[in-house]
């Protein structure tokens, strides 16, 4: 399935025929352009800063040019999802341009939702596996039960605060390492070994100093995450179009992780942070834009939970 496909599912309780699809798709393409104010805060945002907190500033200005931003109506905050979805990537792709002295690239009409980001990151049309591995990337972490960042989104909501300021609150919470900066930490981790040779030695180290290696072990599953292999096969194939070193270091810390008795004995397997990481750096994206690639694609997810909560409402007061 392709993005568009899961996030019209989400919001609308059923995949679309090809009529509906086709209009979606129109609508999303013509909500990607991005306001002269948002815009302006993009370009003021210090370059050392942190790109969560650039979108998380450039989410929360979308309201201010919103006249309909605390109209709760269902209508309303539908609207209100795809206009976010739509502008995410514009917004991410604008901040790393930006910083990077770069001239910002508007969004591109022919070209789908994950296909449009790459070539408004990098400036040139993506290949068939990019933009492959880009959507597979967005289909998988477009939602996930009631994980952290949804949560406190639908505090907010329950507040009937307007949906911008949840999926703020969303942003926010998503940016910490024990959740969405997981990615990123995965990625930094690759870095220090360096290379597959160093693999089993830095993993004998981590362990006799009690270090976490991160993207093993999750919260909820006790098998393999199944986003985790679909990951696996992804990166293996654009790491042979790229830099192979960088899967094959991964590849090899989960292999040295499966035989040690500590992972075996409490069924501690890679999750979906621990190939996303080699996936997203071969795809050219900076280690710190990680996180904002996970908003660019759980935002469906949040405001599919934004629907439900504003539809059926009751403060969220736990005691």
């Amino acid at each position: 399935a392709s993005f568009e496909e899961v996030a019209y599912m989400l919001w609308h309780c059923c995949l679309p025929n090809r009529d509906q699809l086709d209009n979606f798709e129109q609508d999303m393409i013509g909500r990607r352009g991005i306001s002269f104010q948002v815009m302006e805060l993009v370009r003021s945002t210090p370059p050392e800063a942190h790109p969560m907190a650039g979108l998380r500033t450039a989410v929360s200005g979308l309201a201010l040019s919103d006249p309909e931003a605390d109209d709760l109506s269902h209508e309303s905050l539908l609207r209100k999802a795809v206009d976010m979805t739509a502008k995410m990537p514009t917004i991410i792709a604008a901040i790393d341009r930006v910083r990077k002295g770069l001239e910002t690239l508007g969004p591109r009409n022919d070209l789908n939702h994950a296909a449009n980001f790459l070539y408004m990151l990098h400036g040139r049309e993506p290949t068939e596996i990019e933009v492959r591995a880009m959507n597979l990337y967005l289909v998988l972490l477009a939602d996930h039960g009631f994980n952290a960042s949804t949560f406190s989104a639908r505090v907010t909501a329950a507040t009937l605060a307007d949906i911008y300021s949840a999926v703020t609150s969303a942003i926010g919470t998503l940016k910490g390492p024990a959740h969405g900066g997981a990615t990123e930490a995965a990625m930094v981790q690759l870095f220090d070994i360096g290379d597959v040779d160093n693999v089993d030695a830095w993993f004998e180290e981590s362990r006799a100093q009690g270090r976490r290696v991160m993207g093993i072990g999750h919260r909820v599953y006790k098998v393999e995450d199944p986003r985790a292999r679909h990951l696996r096969k992804v990166a293996a194939e654009l790491a042979d179009q790229t830099d192979p070193k960088w899967f094959q270091i991964a590849e090899r810390l989960e292999q040295v992780a499966r035989q040690d008795s500590y992972f075996i004995e409490r069924n501690l397997y890679p999750n979906v942070d621990f190939y996303t990481a080699p996936m997203l750096y071969s795809l050219g994206i900076e280690p710190d834009l990680f996180t904002t690639m996970f908003a660019m694609s759980r935002v469906v997810g949040w405001t599919g939970h934004l629907l439900e909560q504003y539809a059926d409402n009751r403060l969220i007061r736990p005691r």
